[in-house]
């Protein structure tokens, strides 16, 4: 995942077919995120790219509905975050759909911030999540094949064990973060 352009902002693409909907939204989000905006199925997934952060997916739209788009989203393994907006009411057929969050409609600027705020940290928490594992394979790896004076005489060792602890205070802030965000949903 890209995890925002080259200045850490999250692009967003908004797929929604009632066009006055689709603009307000993107007035919405405009002064904190890049953001595309597609008016049909078909356009959203011309529009889809790895480099999408957070796609915000009305589901009942004609021709090619959010349904669809999702299911192309998971077809071509593109890494981001989708938040179904949408007057469909959910039901249970939502547990199978690859979601990350579900916002009835109307919804307000405030609604569509949080929760592409919410879905880029979880991102950035996956990616962390990811990097931290990765780093401490190697570290095991290492300690399972070097002696102790081998691991404590490398720079290259102790760069590692570096990284992992920078990492692992990322991964306790996001978590923290994200937490405090759970907590605030449910009240």
């Amino acid at each position: 995942m890209t995890l925002g352009d080259a200045n850490g902002t999250p692009t967003v693409l908004v797929v929604e077919d009632e066009q006055h909907l689709a603009d307000l939204y993107t007035d919405y989000l405009a002064d904190r995120y890049r953001v595309e905006t597609a008016y049909s199925g078909e356009e959203g997934i011309a529009m889809l790219s790895p480099d999408v952060d957070v796609v915000l997916l009305d589901r009942r739209m004609p021709v090619v509905s959010g349904n669809e788009v999702l299911a192309e989203i998971e077809e071509q393994g593109y890494p981001c975050r989708v938040a179904m907006v949408t007057a469909v009411n959910p039901d249970f057929d939502i547990i199978e759909m690859r979601v990350d969050d579900y916002l009835v409609k109307p919804v307000t600027r405030e609604d569509l911030r949080e929760v592409v705020e919410r879905l880029h940290k979880i991102a950035a928490y996956n990616e962390q999540l990811q990097e931290l594992t990765s780093q401490k394979l190697k570290r095991n790896v290492l300690q399972v094949e070097k002696t102790q004076a081998e691991l404590e005489s490398s720079e290259r060792y102790r760069r590692l064990q570096s990284e992992i602890a920078d990492i692992e205070k990322n991964v306790d802030a996001l978590a923290a973060e994200l937490d405090v965000e759970k907590e605030d949903l449910r009240l």
